[in-house]
């Protein structure tokens, strides 16, 4: 566990966190975050004790953007070198639930990063934007390919051609976050939810979000293919028939992810 700019905690059974520290900073996504947080989600993907896993910041930012000091300078080589979409690609690719629990500002990389995840819950006063234009440059985390996916091609443009910023409930009338609630119950209601997500058949949860994820990239009826056989596939699985099982004699399942 880093006790620097990125620390790991796990604050309910099968739930992972991975909190952004970097509070001098509003969180700013420098390279050392970046690539501590694509290292403990590796990590979490891996370990099959967590079933689902929080990102979250503090109470003042989620992460209010990338680290403008560390890339001020930079030429173009520097910039292709660091390698970032390596790291936003570990982090999209995490097969288990990914929840942004987001307070404070979610803006530039941070506002990316909250839409690599598969929730997002928002504090009242979150901010969400892609300000980017404002200082010469694009979005360079998925914000010009996955805010108008989620959002829609005339809002998005709204958003990136001007920098403007957007509130919690703006965001969840247009579809880009899951839940709004109280700041204060931000992180629990996200650990929360985890903790519900982790009870659930391991299996049936990664299969669903892939499932969701690559139909999402294809036709209507290439994604209807693999959802069949998606589903066809878990009926070999020992969760399946405890799942059901319990079910019918109206009892708990234990599931084991096998």
């Amino acid at each position: 566990m880093s006790t620097l700019v990125v620390i790991t905690e796990q604050p309910a059974p099968g739930v992972g966190l991975i909190r952004i520290n970097r509070p001098e900073a509003r969180n700013a996504l420098n390279m050392a975050v970046r690539q501590l947080i694509a290292q403990h989600l590796s990590a979490m993907a891996d370990d099959d004790d967590i079933r689902a896993i929080v990102l979250t910041g503090n109470e003042k930012a989620f992460a209010a953007g990338a680290d403008i000091k560390e890339m001020a300078e930079a030429s173009t080589i520097d910039m292709l070198l660091r390698g970032t979409q390596k790291l936003w690609r570990t982090i999209y690719a995490c097969p288990k639930p990914v929840i942004a629990a987001v307070n404070g500002f979610a803006l530039g990389g941070g506002c990316e990063l909250a839409m690599t995840c598969d929730i997002i819950i928002a504090g009242e006063t979150a901010k969400f934007g892609q300000p980017e234009v404002k200082i010469g440059i694009i979005p360079g985390g998925g914000g010009t390919q996955r805010l108008p996916r989620t959002i829609g091609k005339y809002q998005a443009m709204r958003y990136v051609l001007t920098g403007d910023l957007f509130g919690a409930r703006d965001a969840w009338q247009m579809g880009l976050v899951s839940e709004v609630v109280a700041d204060a119950e931000v992180e629990s209601r996200a650990v929360a939810m985890a903790a519900q997500i982790a009870e659930l058949p391991p299996l049936a949860i990664e299969q669903s979000k892939e499932s969701i994820l690559r139909g999402m990239d294809a036709s209507l009826e290439t994604g209807l293919t693999l959802e069949t056989r998606t589903l066809q596939m878990l009926f070999a699985s020992q969760d399946q028939k405890e799942g059901m099982a319990a079910f019918i004699e109206k009892r708990k399942p234990k599931f084991i992810g096998r």
